[in-house]
C-alpha cells in the first residue's frame, strides 16, 4: 500500500470509529424526559398589577419570567373566582360542567395522571369535592373560596386530612409553596422517573386583606399620589411597553369611586394603607415565586418546566369590610380595598370583577419555557383560561376521550397555545363565550358584544379594547349576528333562558 493509500485507509479507520463511539455515547444517554409543568394562579389581580404589566408594586421574580419569555396582552379568564377555576381544571366552559361540580368533566390533575405526571397541587380548591379525589397525587390548601390568611378556616387539607392551621407564624401564601416545595423534594426522590405537574391556587391578593407588617411597610405613602394619578402613570408605563395600542384611550374614573382629591387627609391615609397591604401580598406572591424558582434550579428543572402565571378575574370592587375600627393588615382584620384602586388594578380598562367587560375578563399571562419560547417576546393574539388543558393535551400528546370514569365528556373548547409559544400565528377562536350570572359577553374575532344591566354594547375591540364607543346603536344588524351567535353556543351549554336585568329593572 503506497503513501497515499495508507492515509485514506487510516482516514476511514478513525471516521468508523468516531461513529461507533458516538452509536455508544447515544445508546448510553438516557431519553429527554418530558417538561415539567407549573401553573400558577392568583386571585382577585388586576391587569396592571405587576410590575412588567405597568404597575409600581415590586415584582422583579414575575418580572425577570416575563423578560426571559412571554407576556400576553389579550389573555382571558371568566371574572370570577369559581367559574375561572372550572373552565381551567376542565377546558370547558364552565356552565356545561356544573361549575364547582366539575361534572361529565375530566379534570386537568387526572389529564396529567394519564399522562404519566406526578400531580400535585397547593392553595385555593373553591370546588366539589376534593384535589386528591380529582386527579392530584398530593395537596395542600383550603377547599373553600377565601380565608383568613394569618389563621386559615376549618377547611385545610393536606391531601385528604384535615389539617390545623399552627397557631403562630403562619401565612396562607408562604405555606402554599412550602409544601409545593416539599413536595417537588418528594416527587425527586421517589417518583425520579416522572415529570412532575404542580398547580399553585394563591388566595392572594383576594380578601381579606391580610400581610406581614414588613411587607406592609415597604408600601406604605407609595400611593398617597391616589388612584387618579397613578392610573395616568401605569397607563403611560403601559404605552410604552407596548401592551396597549395607542388608539385605546384610558377609561375615565367610575363614577362611582369619588376623585381623590375630593378625599380628606385622614380618608387618603387610610385609602393608602388598604392598597399598600393589597401591594403586600402581590409583593409576597413574587417572593415566594422566586423561592420556588430557586427550589426549580437546585432539582436541576429550571431549563425543563414550562411554567404559567396569570389571575382568575379582574380587581375586585366588592365594599365588604367588617372590621372599620382594626386597620387593615393583620389577621384580626377584614377589608376590602376601595373601587378606585380596583379601576387602577384593572388599567387601563373598565369594570370589574364579575363583569364581563374588559376589566373584568382581562389577565396578564407570563409563559416561561427555556429553549422554547423566545425571550422577551410579547404577543397580542387572545387566549383564553380554557386554553390550559388543551395546551396540556397537545404538550404531552394526550388524547382527550369521548368518555371518562364512566361519563360522557363535554367537548374540550380550549385550544393549545403550544404554537404562540413557539412563535407561530394560532388558528384563534371562532368566538369566546362569557357569563357570569347577569353579566355576559361573546367575542368573535375584532367584535365584542356585553352586557351589563341591558341592553346589548357593540365594541370593535381593535379599534376600542377599552371599551368606550358603543357601536350598538350605529351596527344593529351586527349585533343581532353576535347576539343570536351567543344564544346558539348558550342553548349547547345547556343554558335556561332567563329573563335578563335591564337598568331601569335594577334602579326599581
Amino acid at each position: 500500500m503506497n503513501e497515499t493509500g495508507r492515509r485514506d485507509f487510516l482516514k476511514t479507520l478513525t471516521a468508523g470509529a468516531a461513529v461507533l463511539a458516538a452509536g455508544r455515547i447515544a445508546a448510553a444517554e438516557p431519553a429527554k424526559r418530558p417538561p415539567n409543568v407549573i401553573v400558577i394562579m392568583v386571585d382577585d389581580m388586576g391587569f396592571s398589577d405587576l410590575g412588567c404589566y405597568g404597575g409600581e408594586i415590586k415584582t422583579p421574580n414575575l418580572d425577570k419570567l416575563a423578560g426571559d419569555g412571554m407576556k400576553f396582552t389579550q389573555f382571558y379568564n371568566t371574572a370570577k373566582c369559581e367559574p375561572t377555576r372550572a373552565s381551567l381544571l376542565t377546558g370547558c366552559y364552565a356552565r356545561e360542567v356544573g361549575g364547582g361540580a366539575l361534572r361529565n368533566a375530566m379534570t386537568i390533575g387526572q389529564a396529567m395522571q394519564r399522562a404519566n405526571y406526578r400531580t400535585l397541587m397547593t392553595g385555593k380548591w373553591h370546588m366539589s369535592s376534593t384535589p386528591v379525589q380529582k386527579g392530584f397525587d398530593r395537596y395542600f390548601g383550603h377547599l373553600s373560596g377565601c380565608t383568613n390568611f394569618f389563621k386559615g378556616d376549618n377547611t385545610f387539607r393536606l391531601d385528604d386530612e384535615k389539617f390545623t392551621v399552627p397557631d403562630k407564624g403562619f401565612y396562607t401564601t408562604d405555606a402554599n409553596t412550602d409544601y409545593a416545595m416539599e413536595f417537588l423534594d418528594e416527587a425527586a426522590k421517589k417518583h425520579a422517573n416522572k415529570p412532575f405537574f404542580l398547580y399553585i391556587a394563591h388566595n392572594a391578593p383576594h380578601y381579606p386583606l391580610q400581610a406581614w407588617p414588613e411587607d406592609i411597610a415597604k408600601y406604605k405613602g407609595k400611593f398617597m399620589a391616589g388612584w387618579d394619578a397613578l392610573r395616568l402613570e401605569r397607563h403611560k408605563r403601559q404605552l410604552k411597553m407596548g401592551l396597549l395600542n395607542p388608539k385605546w384611550k384610558l377609561a375615565p374614573r367610575d363614577e362611582k369611586a369619588p376623585a381623590w382629591d375630593s378625599l380628606s387627609d385622614k380618608q387618603k391615609k387610610a385609602e393608602d394603607l388598604t392598597m399598600a397591604v393589597y401591594a403586600a401580598m402581590i409583593d409576597r406572591v413574587d417572593q415566594n415565586i422566586g423561592k420556588l424558582m430557586a427550589k426549580l434550579k437546585a432539582l436541576g428543572q429550571a431549563d425543563n418546566t414550562l411554567l404559567l402565571f396569570f389571575s382568575d378575574n379582574g380587581g375586585c370592587p366588592f365594599q365588604r369590610t367588617k372590621t372599620p375600627d382594626i386597620p387593615p393588615g393583620p389577621g384580626n382584620s377584614y377589608w376590602t380595598y376601595h373601587k378606585g384602586w380596583a379601576q387602577l388594578s384593572n388599567t387601563p380598562f373598565r369594570l370589574y370583577k364579575q363583569n364581563q367587560h374588559e376589566g373584568g375578563v382581562s389577565s396578564p399571562l407570563i409563559a416561561h419555557w427555556p429553549g422554547v419560547i423566545k425571550p422577551g417576546t410579547q404577543t397580542d393574539q387572545a387566549g383564553h383560561i380554557i386554553d390550559i388543558m388543551a395546551t396540556l393535551l397537545d404538550l404531552t400528546a394526550t388524547k382527550y376521550p369521548d368518555q371518562f370514569s364512566g361519563a360522557k365528556l363535554r367537548p374540550l373548547r380550549g385550544k393549545s397555545l403550544l404554537p404562540i409559544f413557539k412563535g407561530q400565528q394560532r388558528q384563534p377562536h371562532e368566538e369566546l363565550f362569557f357569563e357570569f350570572g347577569r353579566y355576559k359577553a361573546l367575542r368573535a374575532g375584532k367584535w365584542k358584544i356585553s352586557w351589563e344591566y341591558g341592553p346589548w354594547e357593540l365594541y370593535d375591540i381593535d379599534a376600542d379594547r377599552t371599551e368606550l364607543n358603543n357601536l350598538a346603536a350605529k351596527m344593529p344588524e351586527k349585533v343581532k349576528e353576535l347576539a343570536g351567535r351567543y344564544e346558539t353556543l348558550s342553548k349547547q351549554l345547556g343554558a335556561k333562558k332567563k329573563k335578563q336585568r335591564t337598568r331601569k329593572n335594577k334602579k326599581k
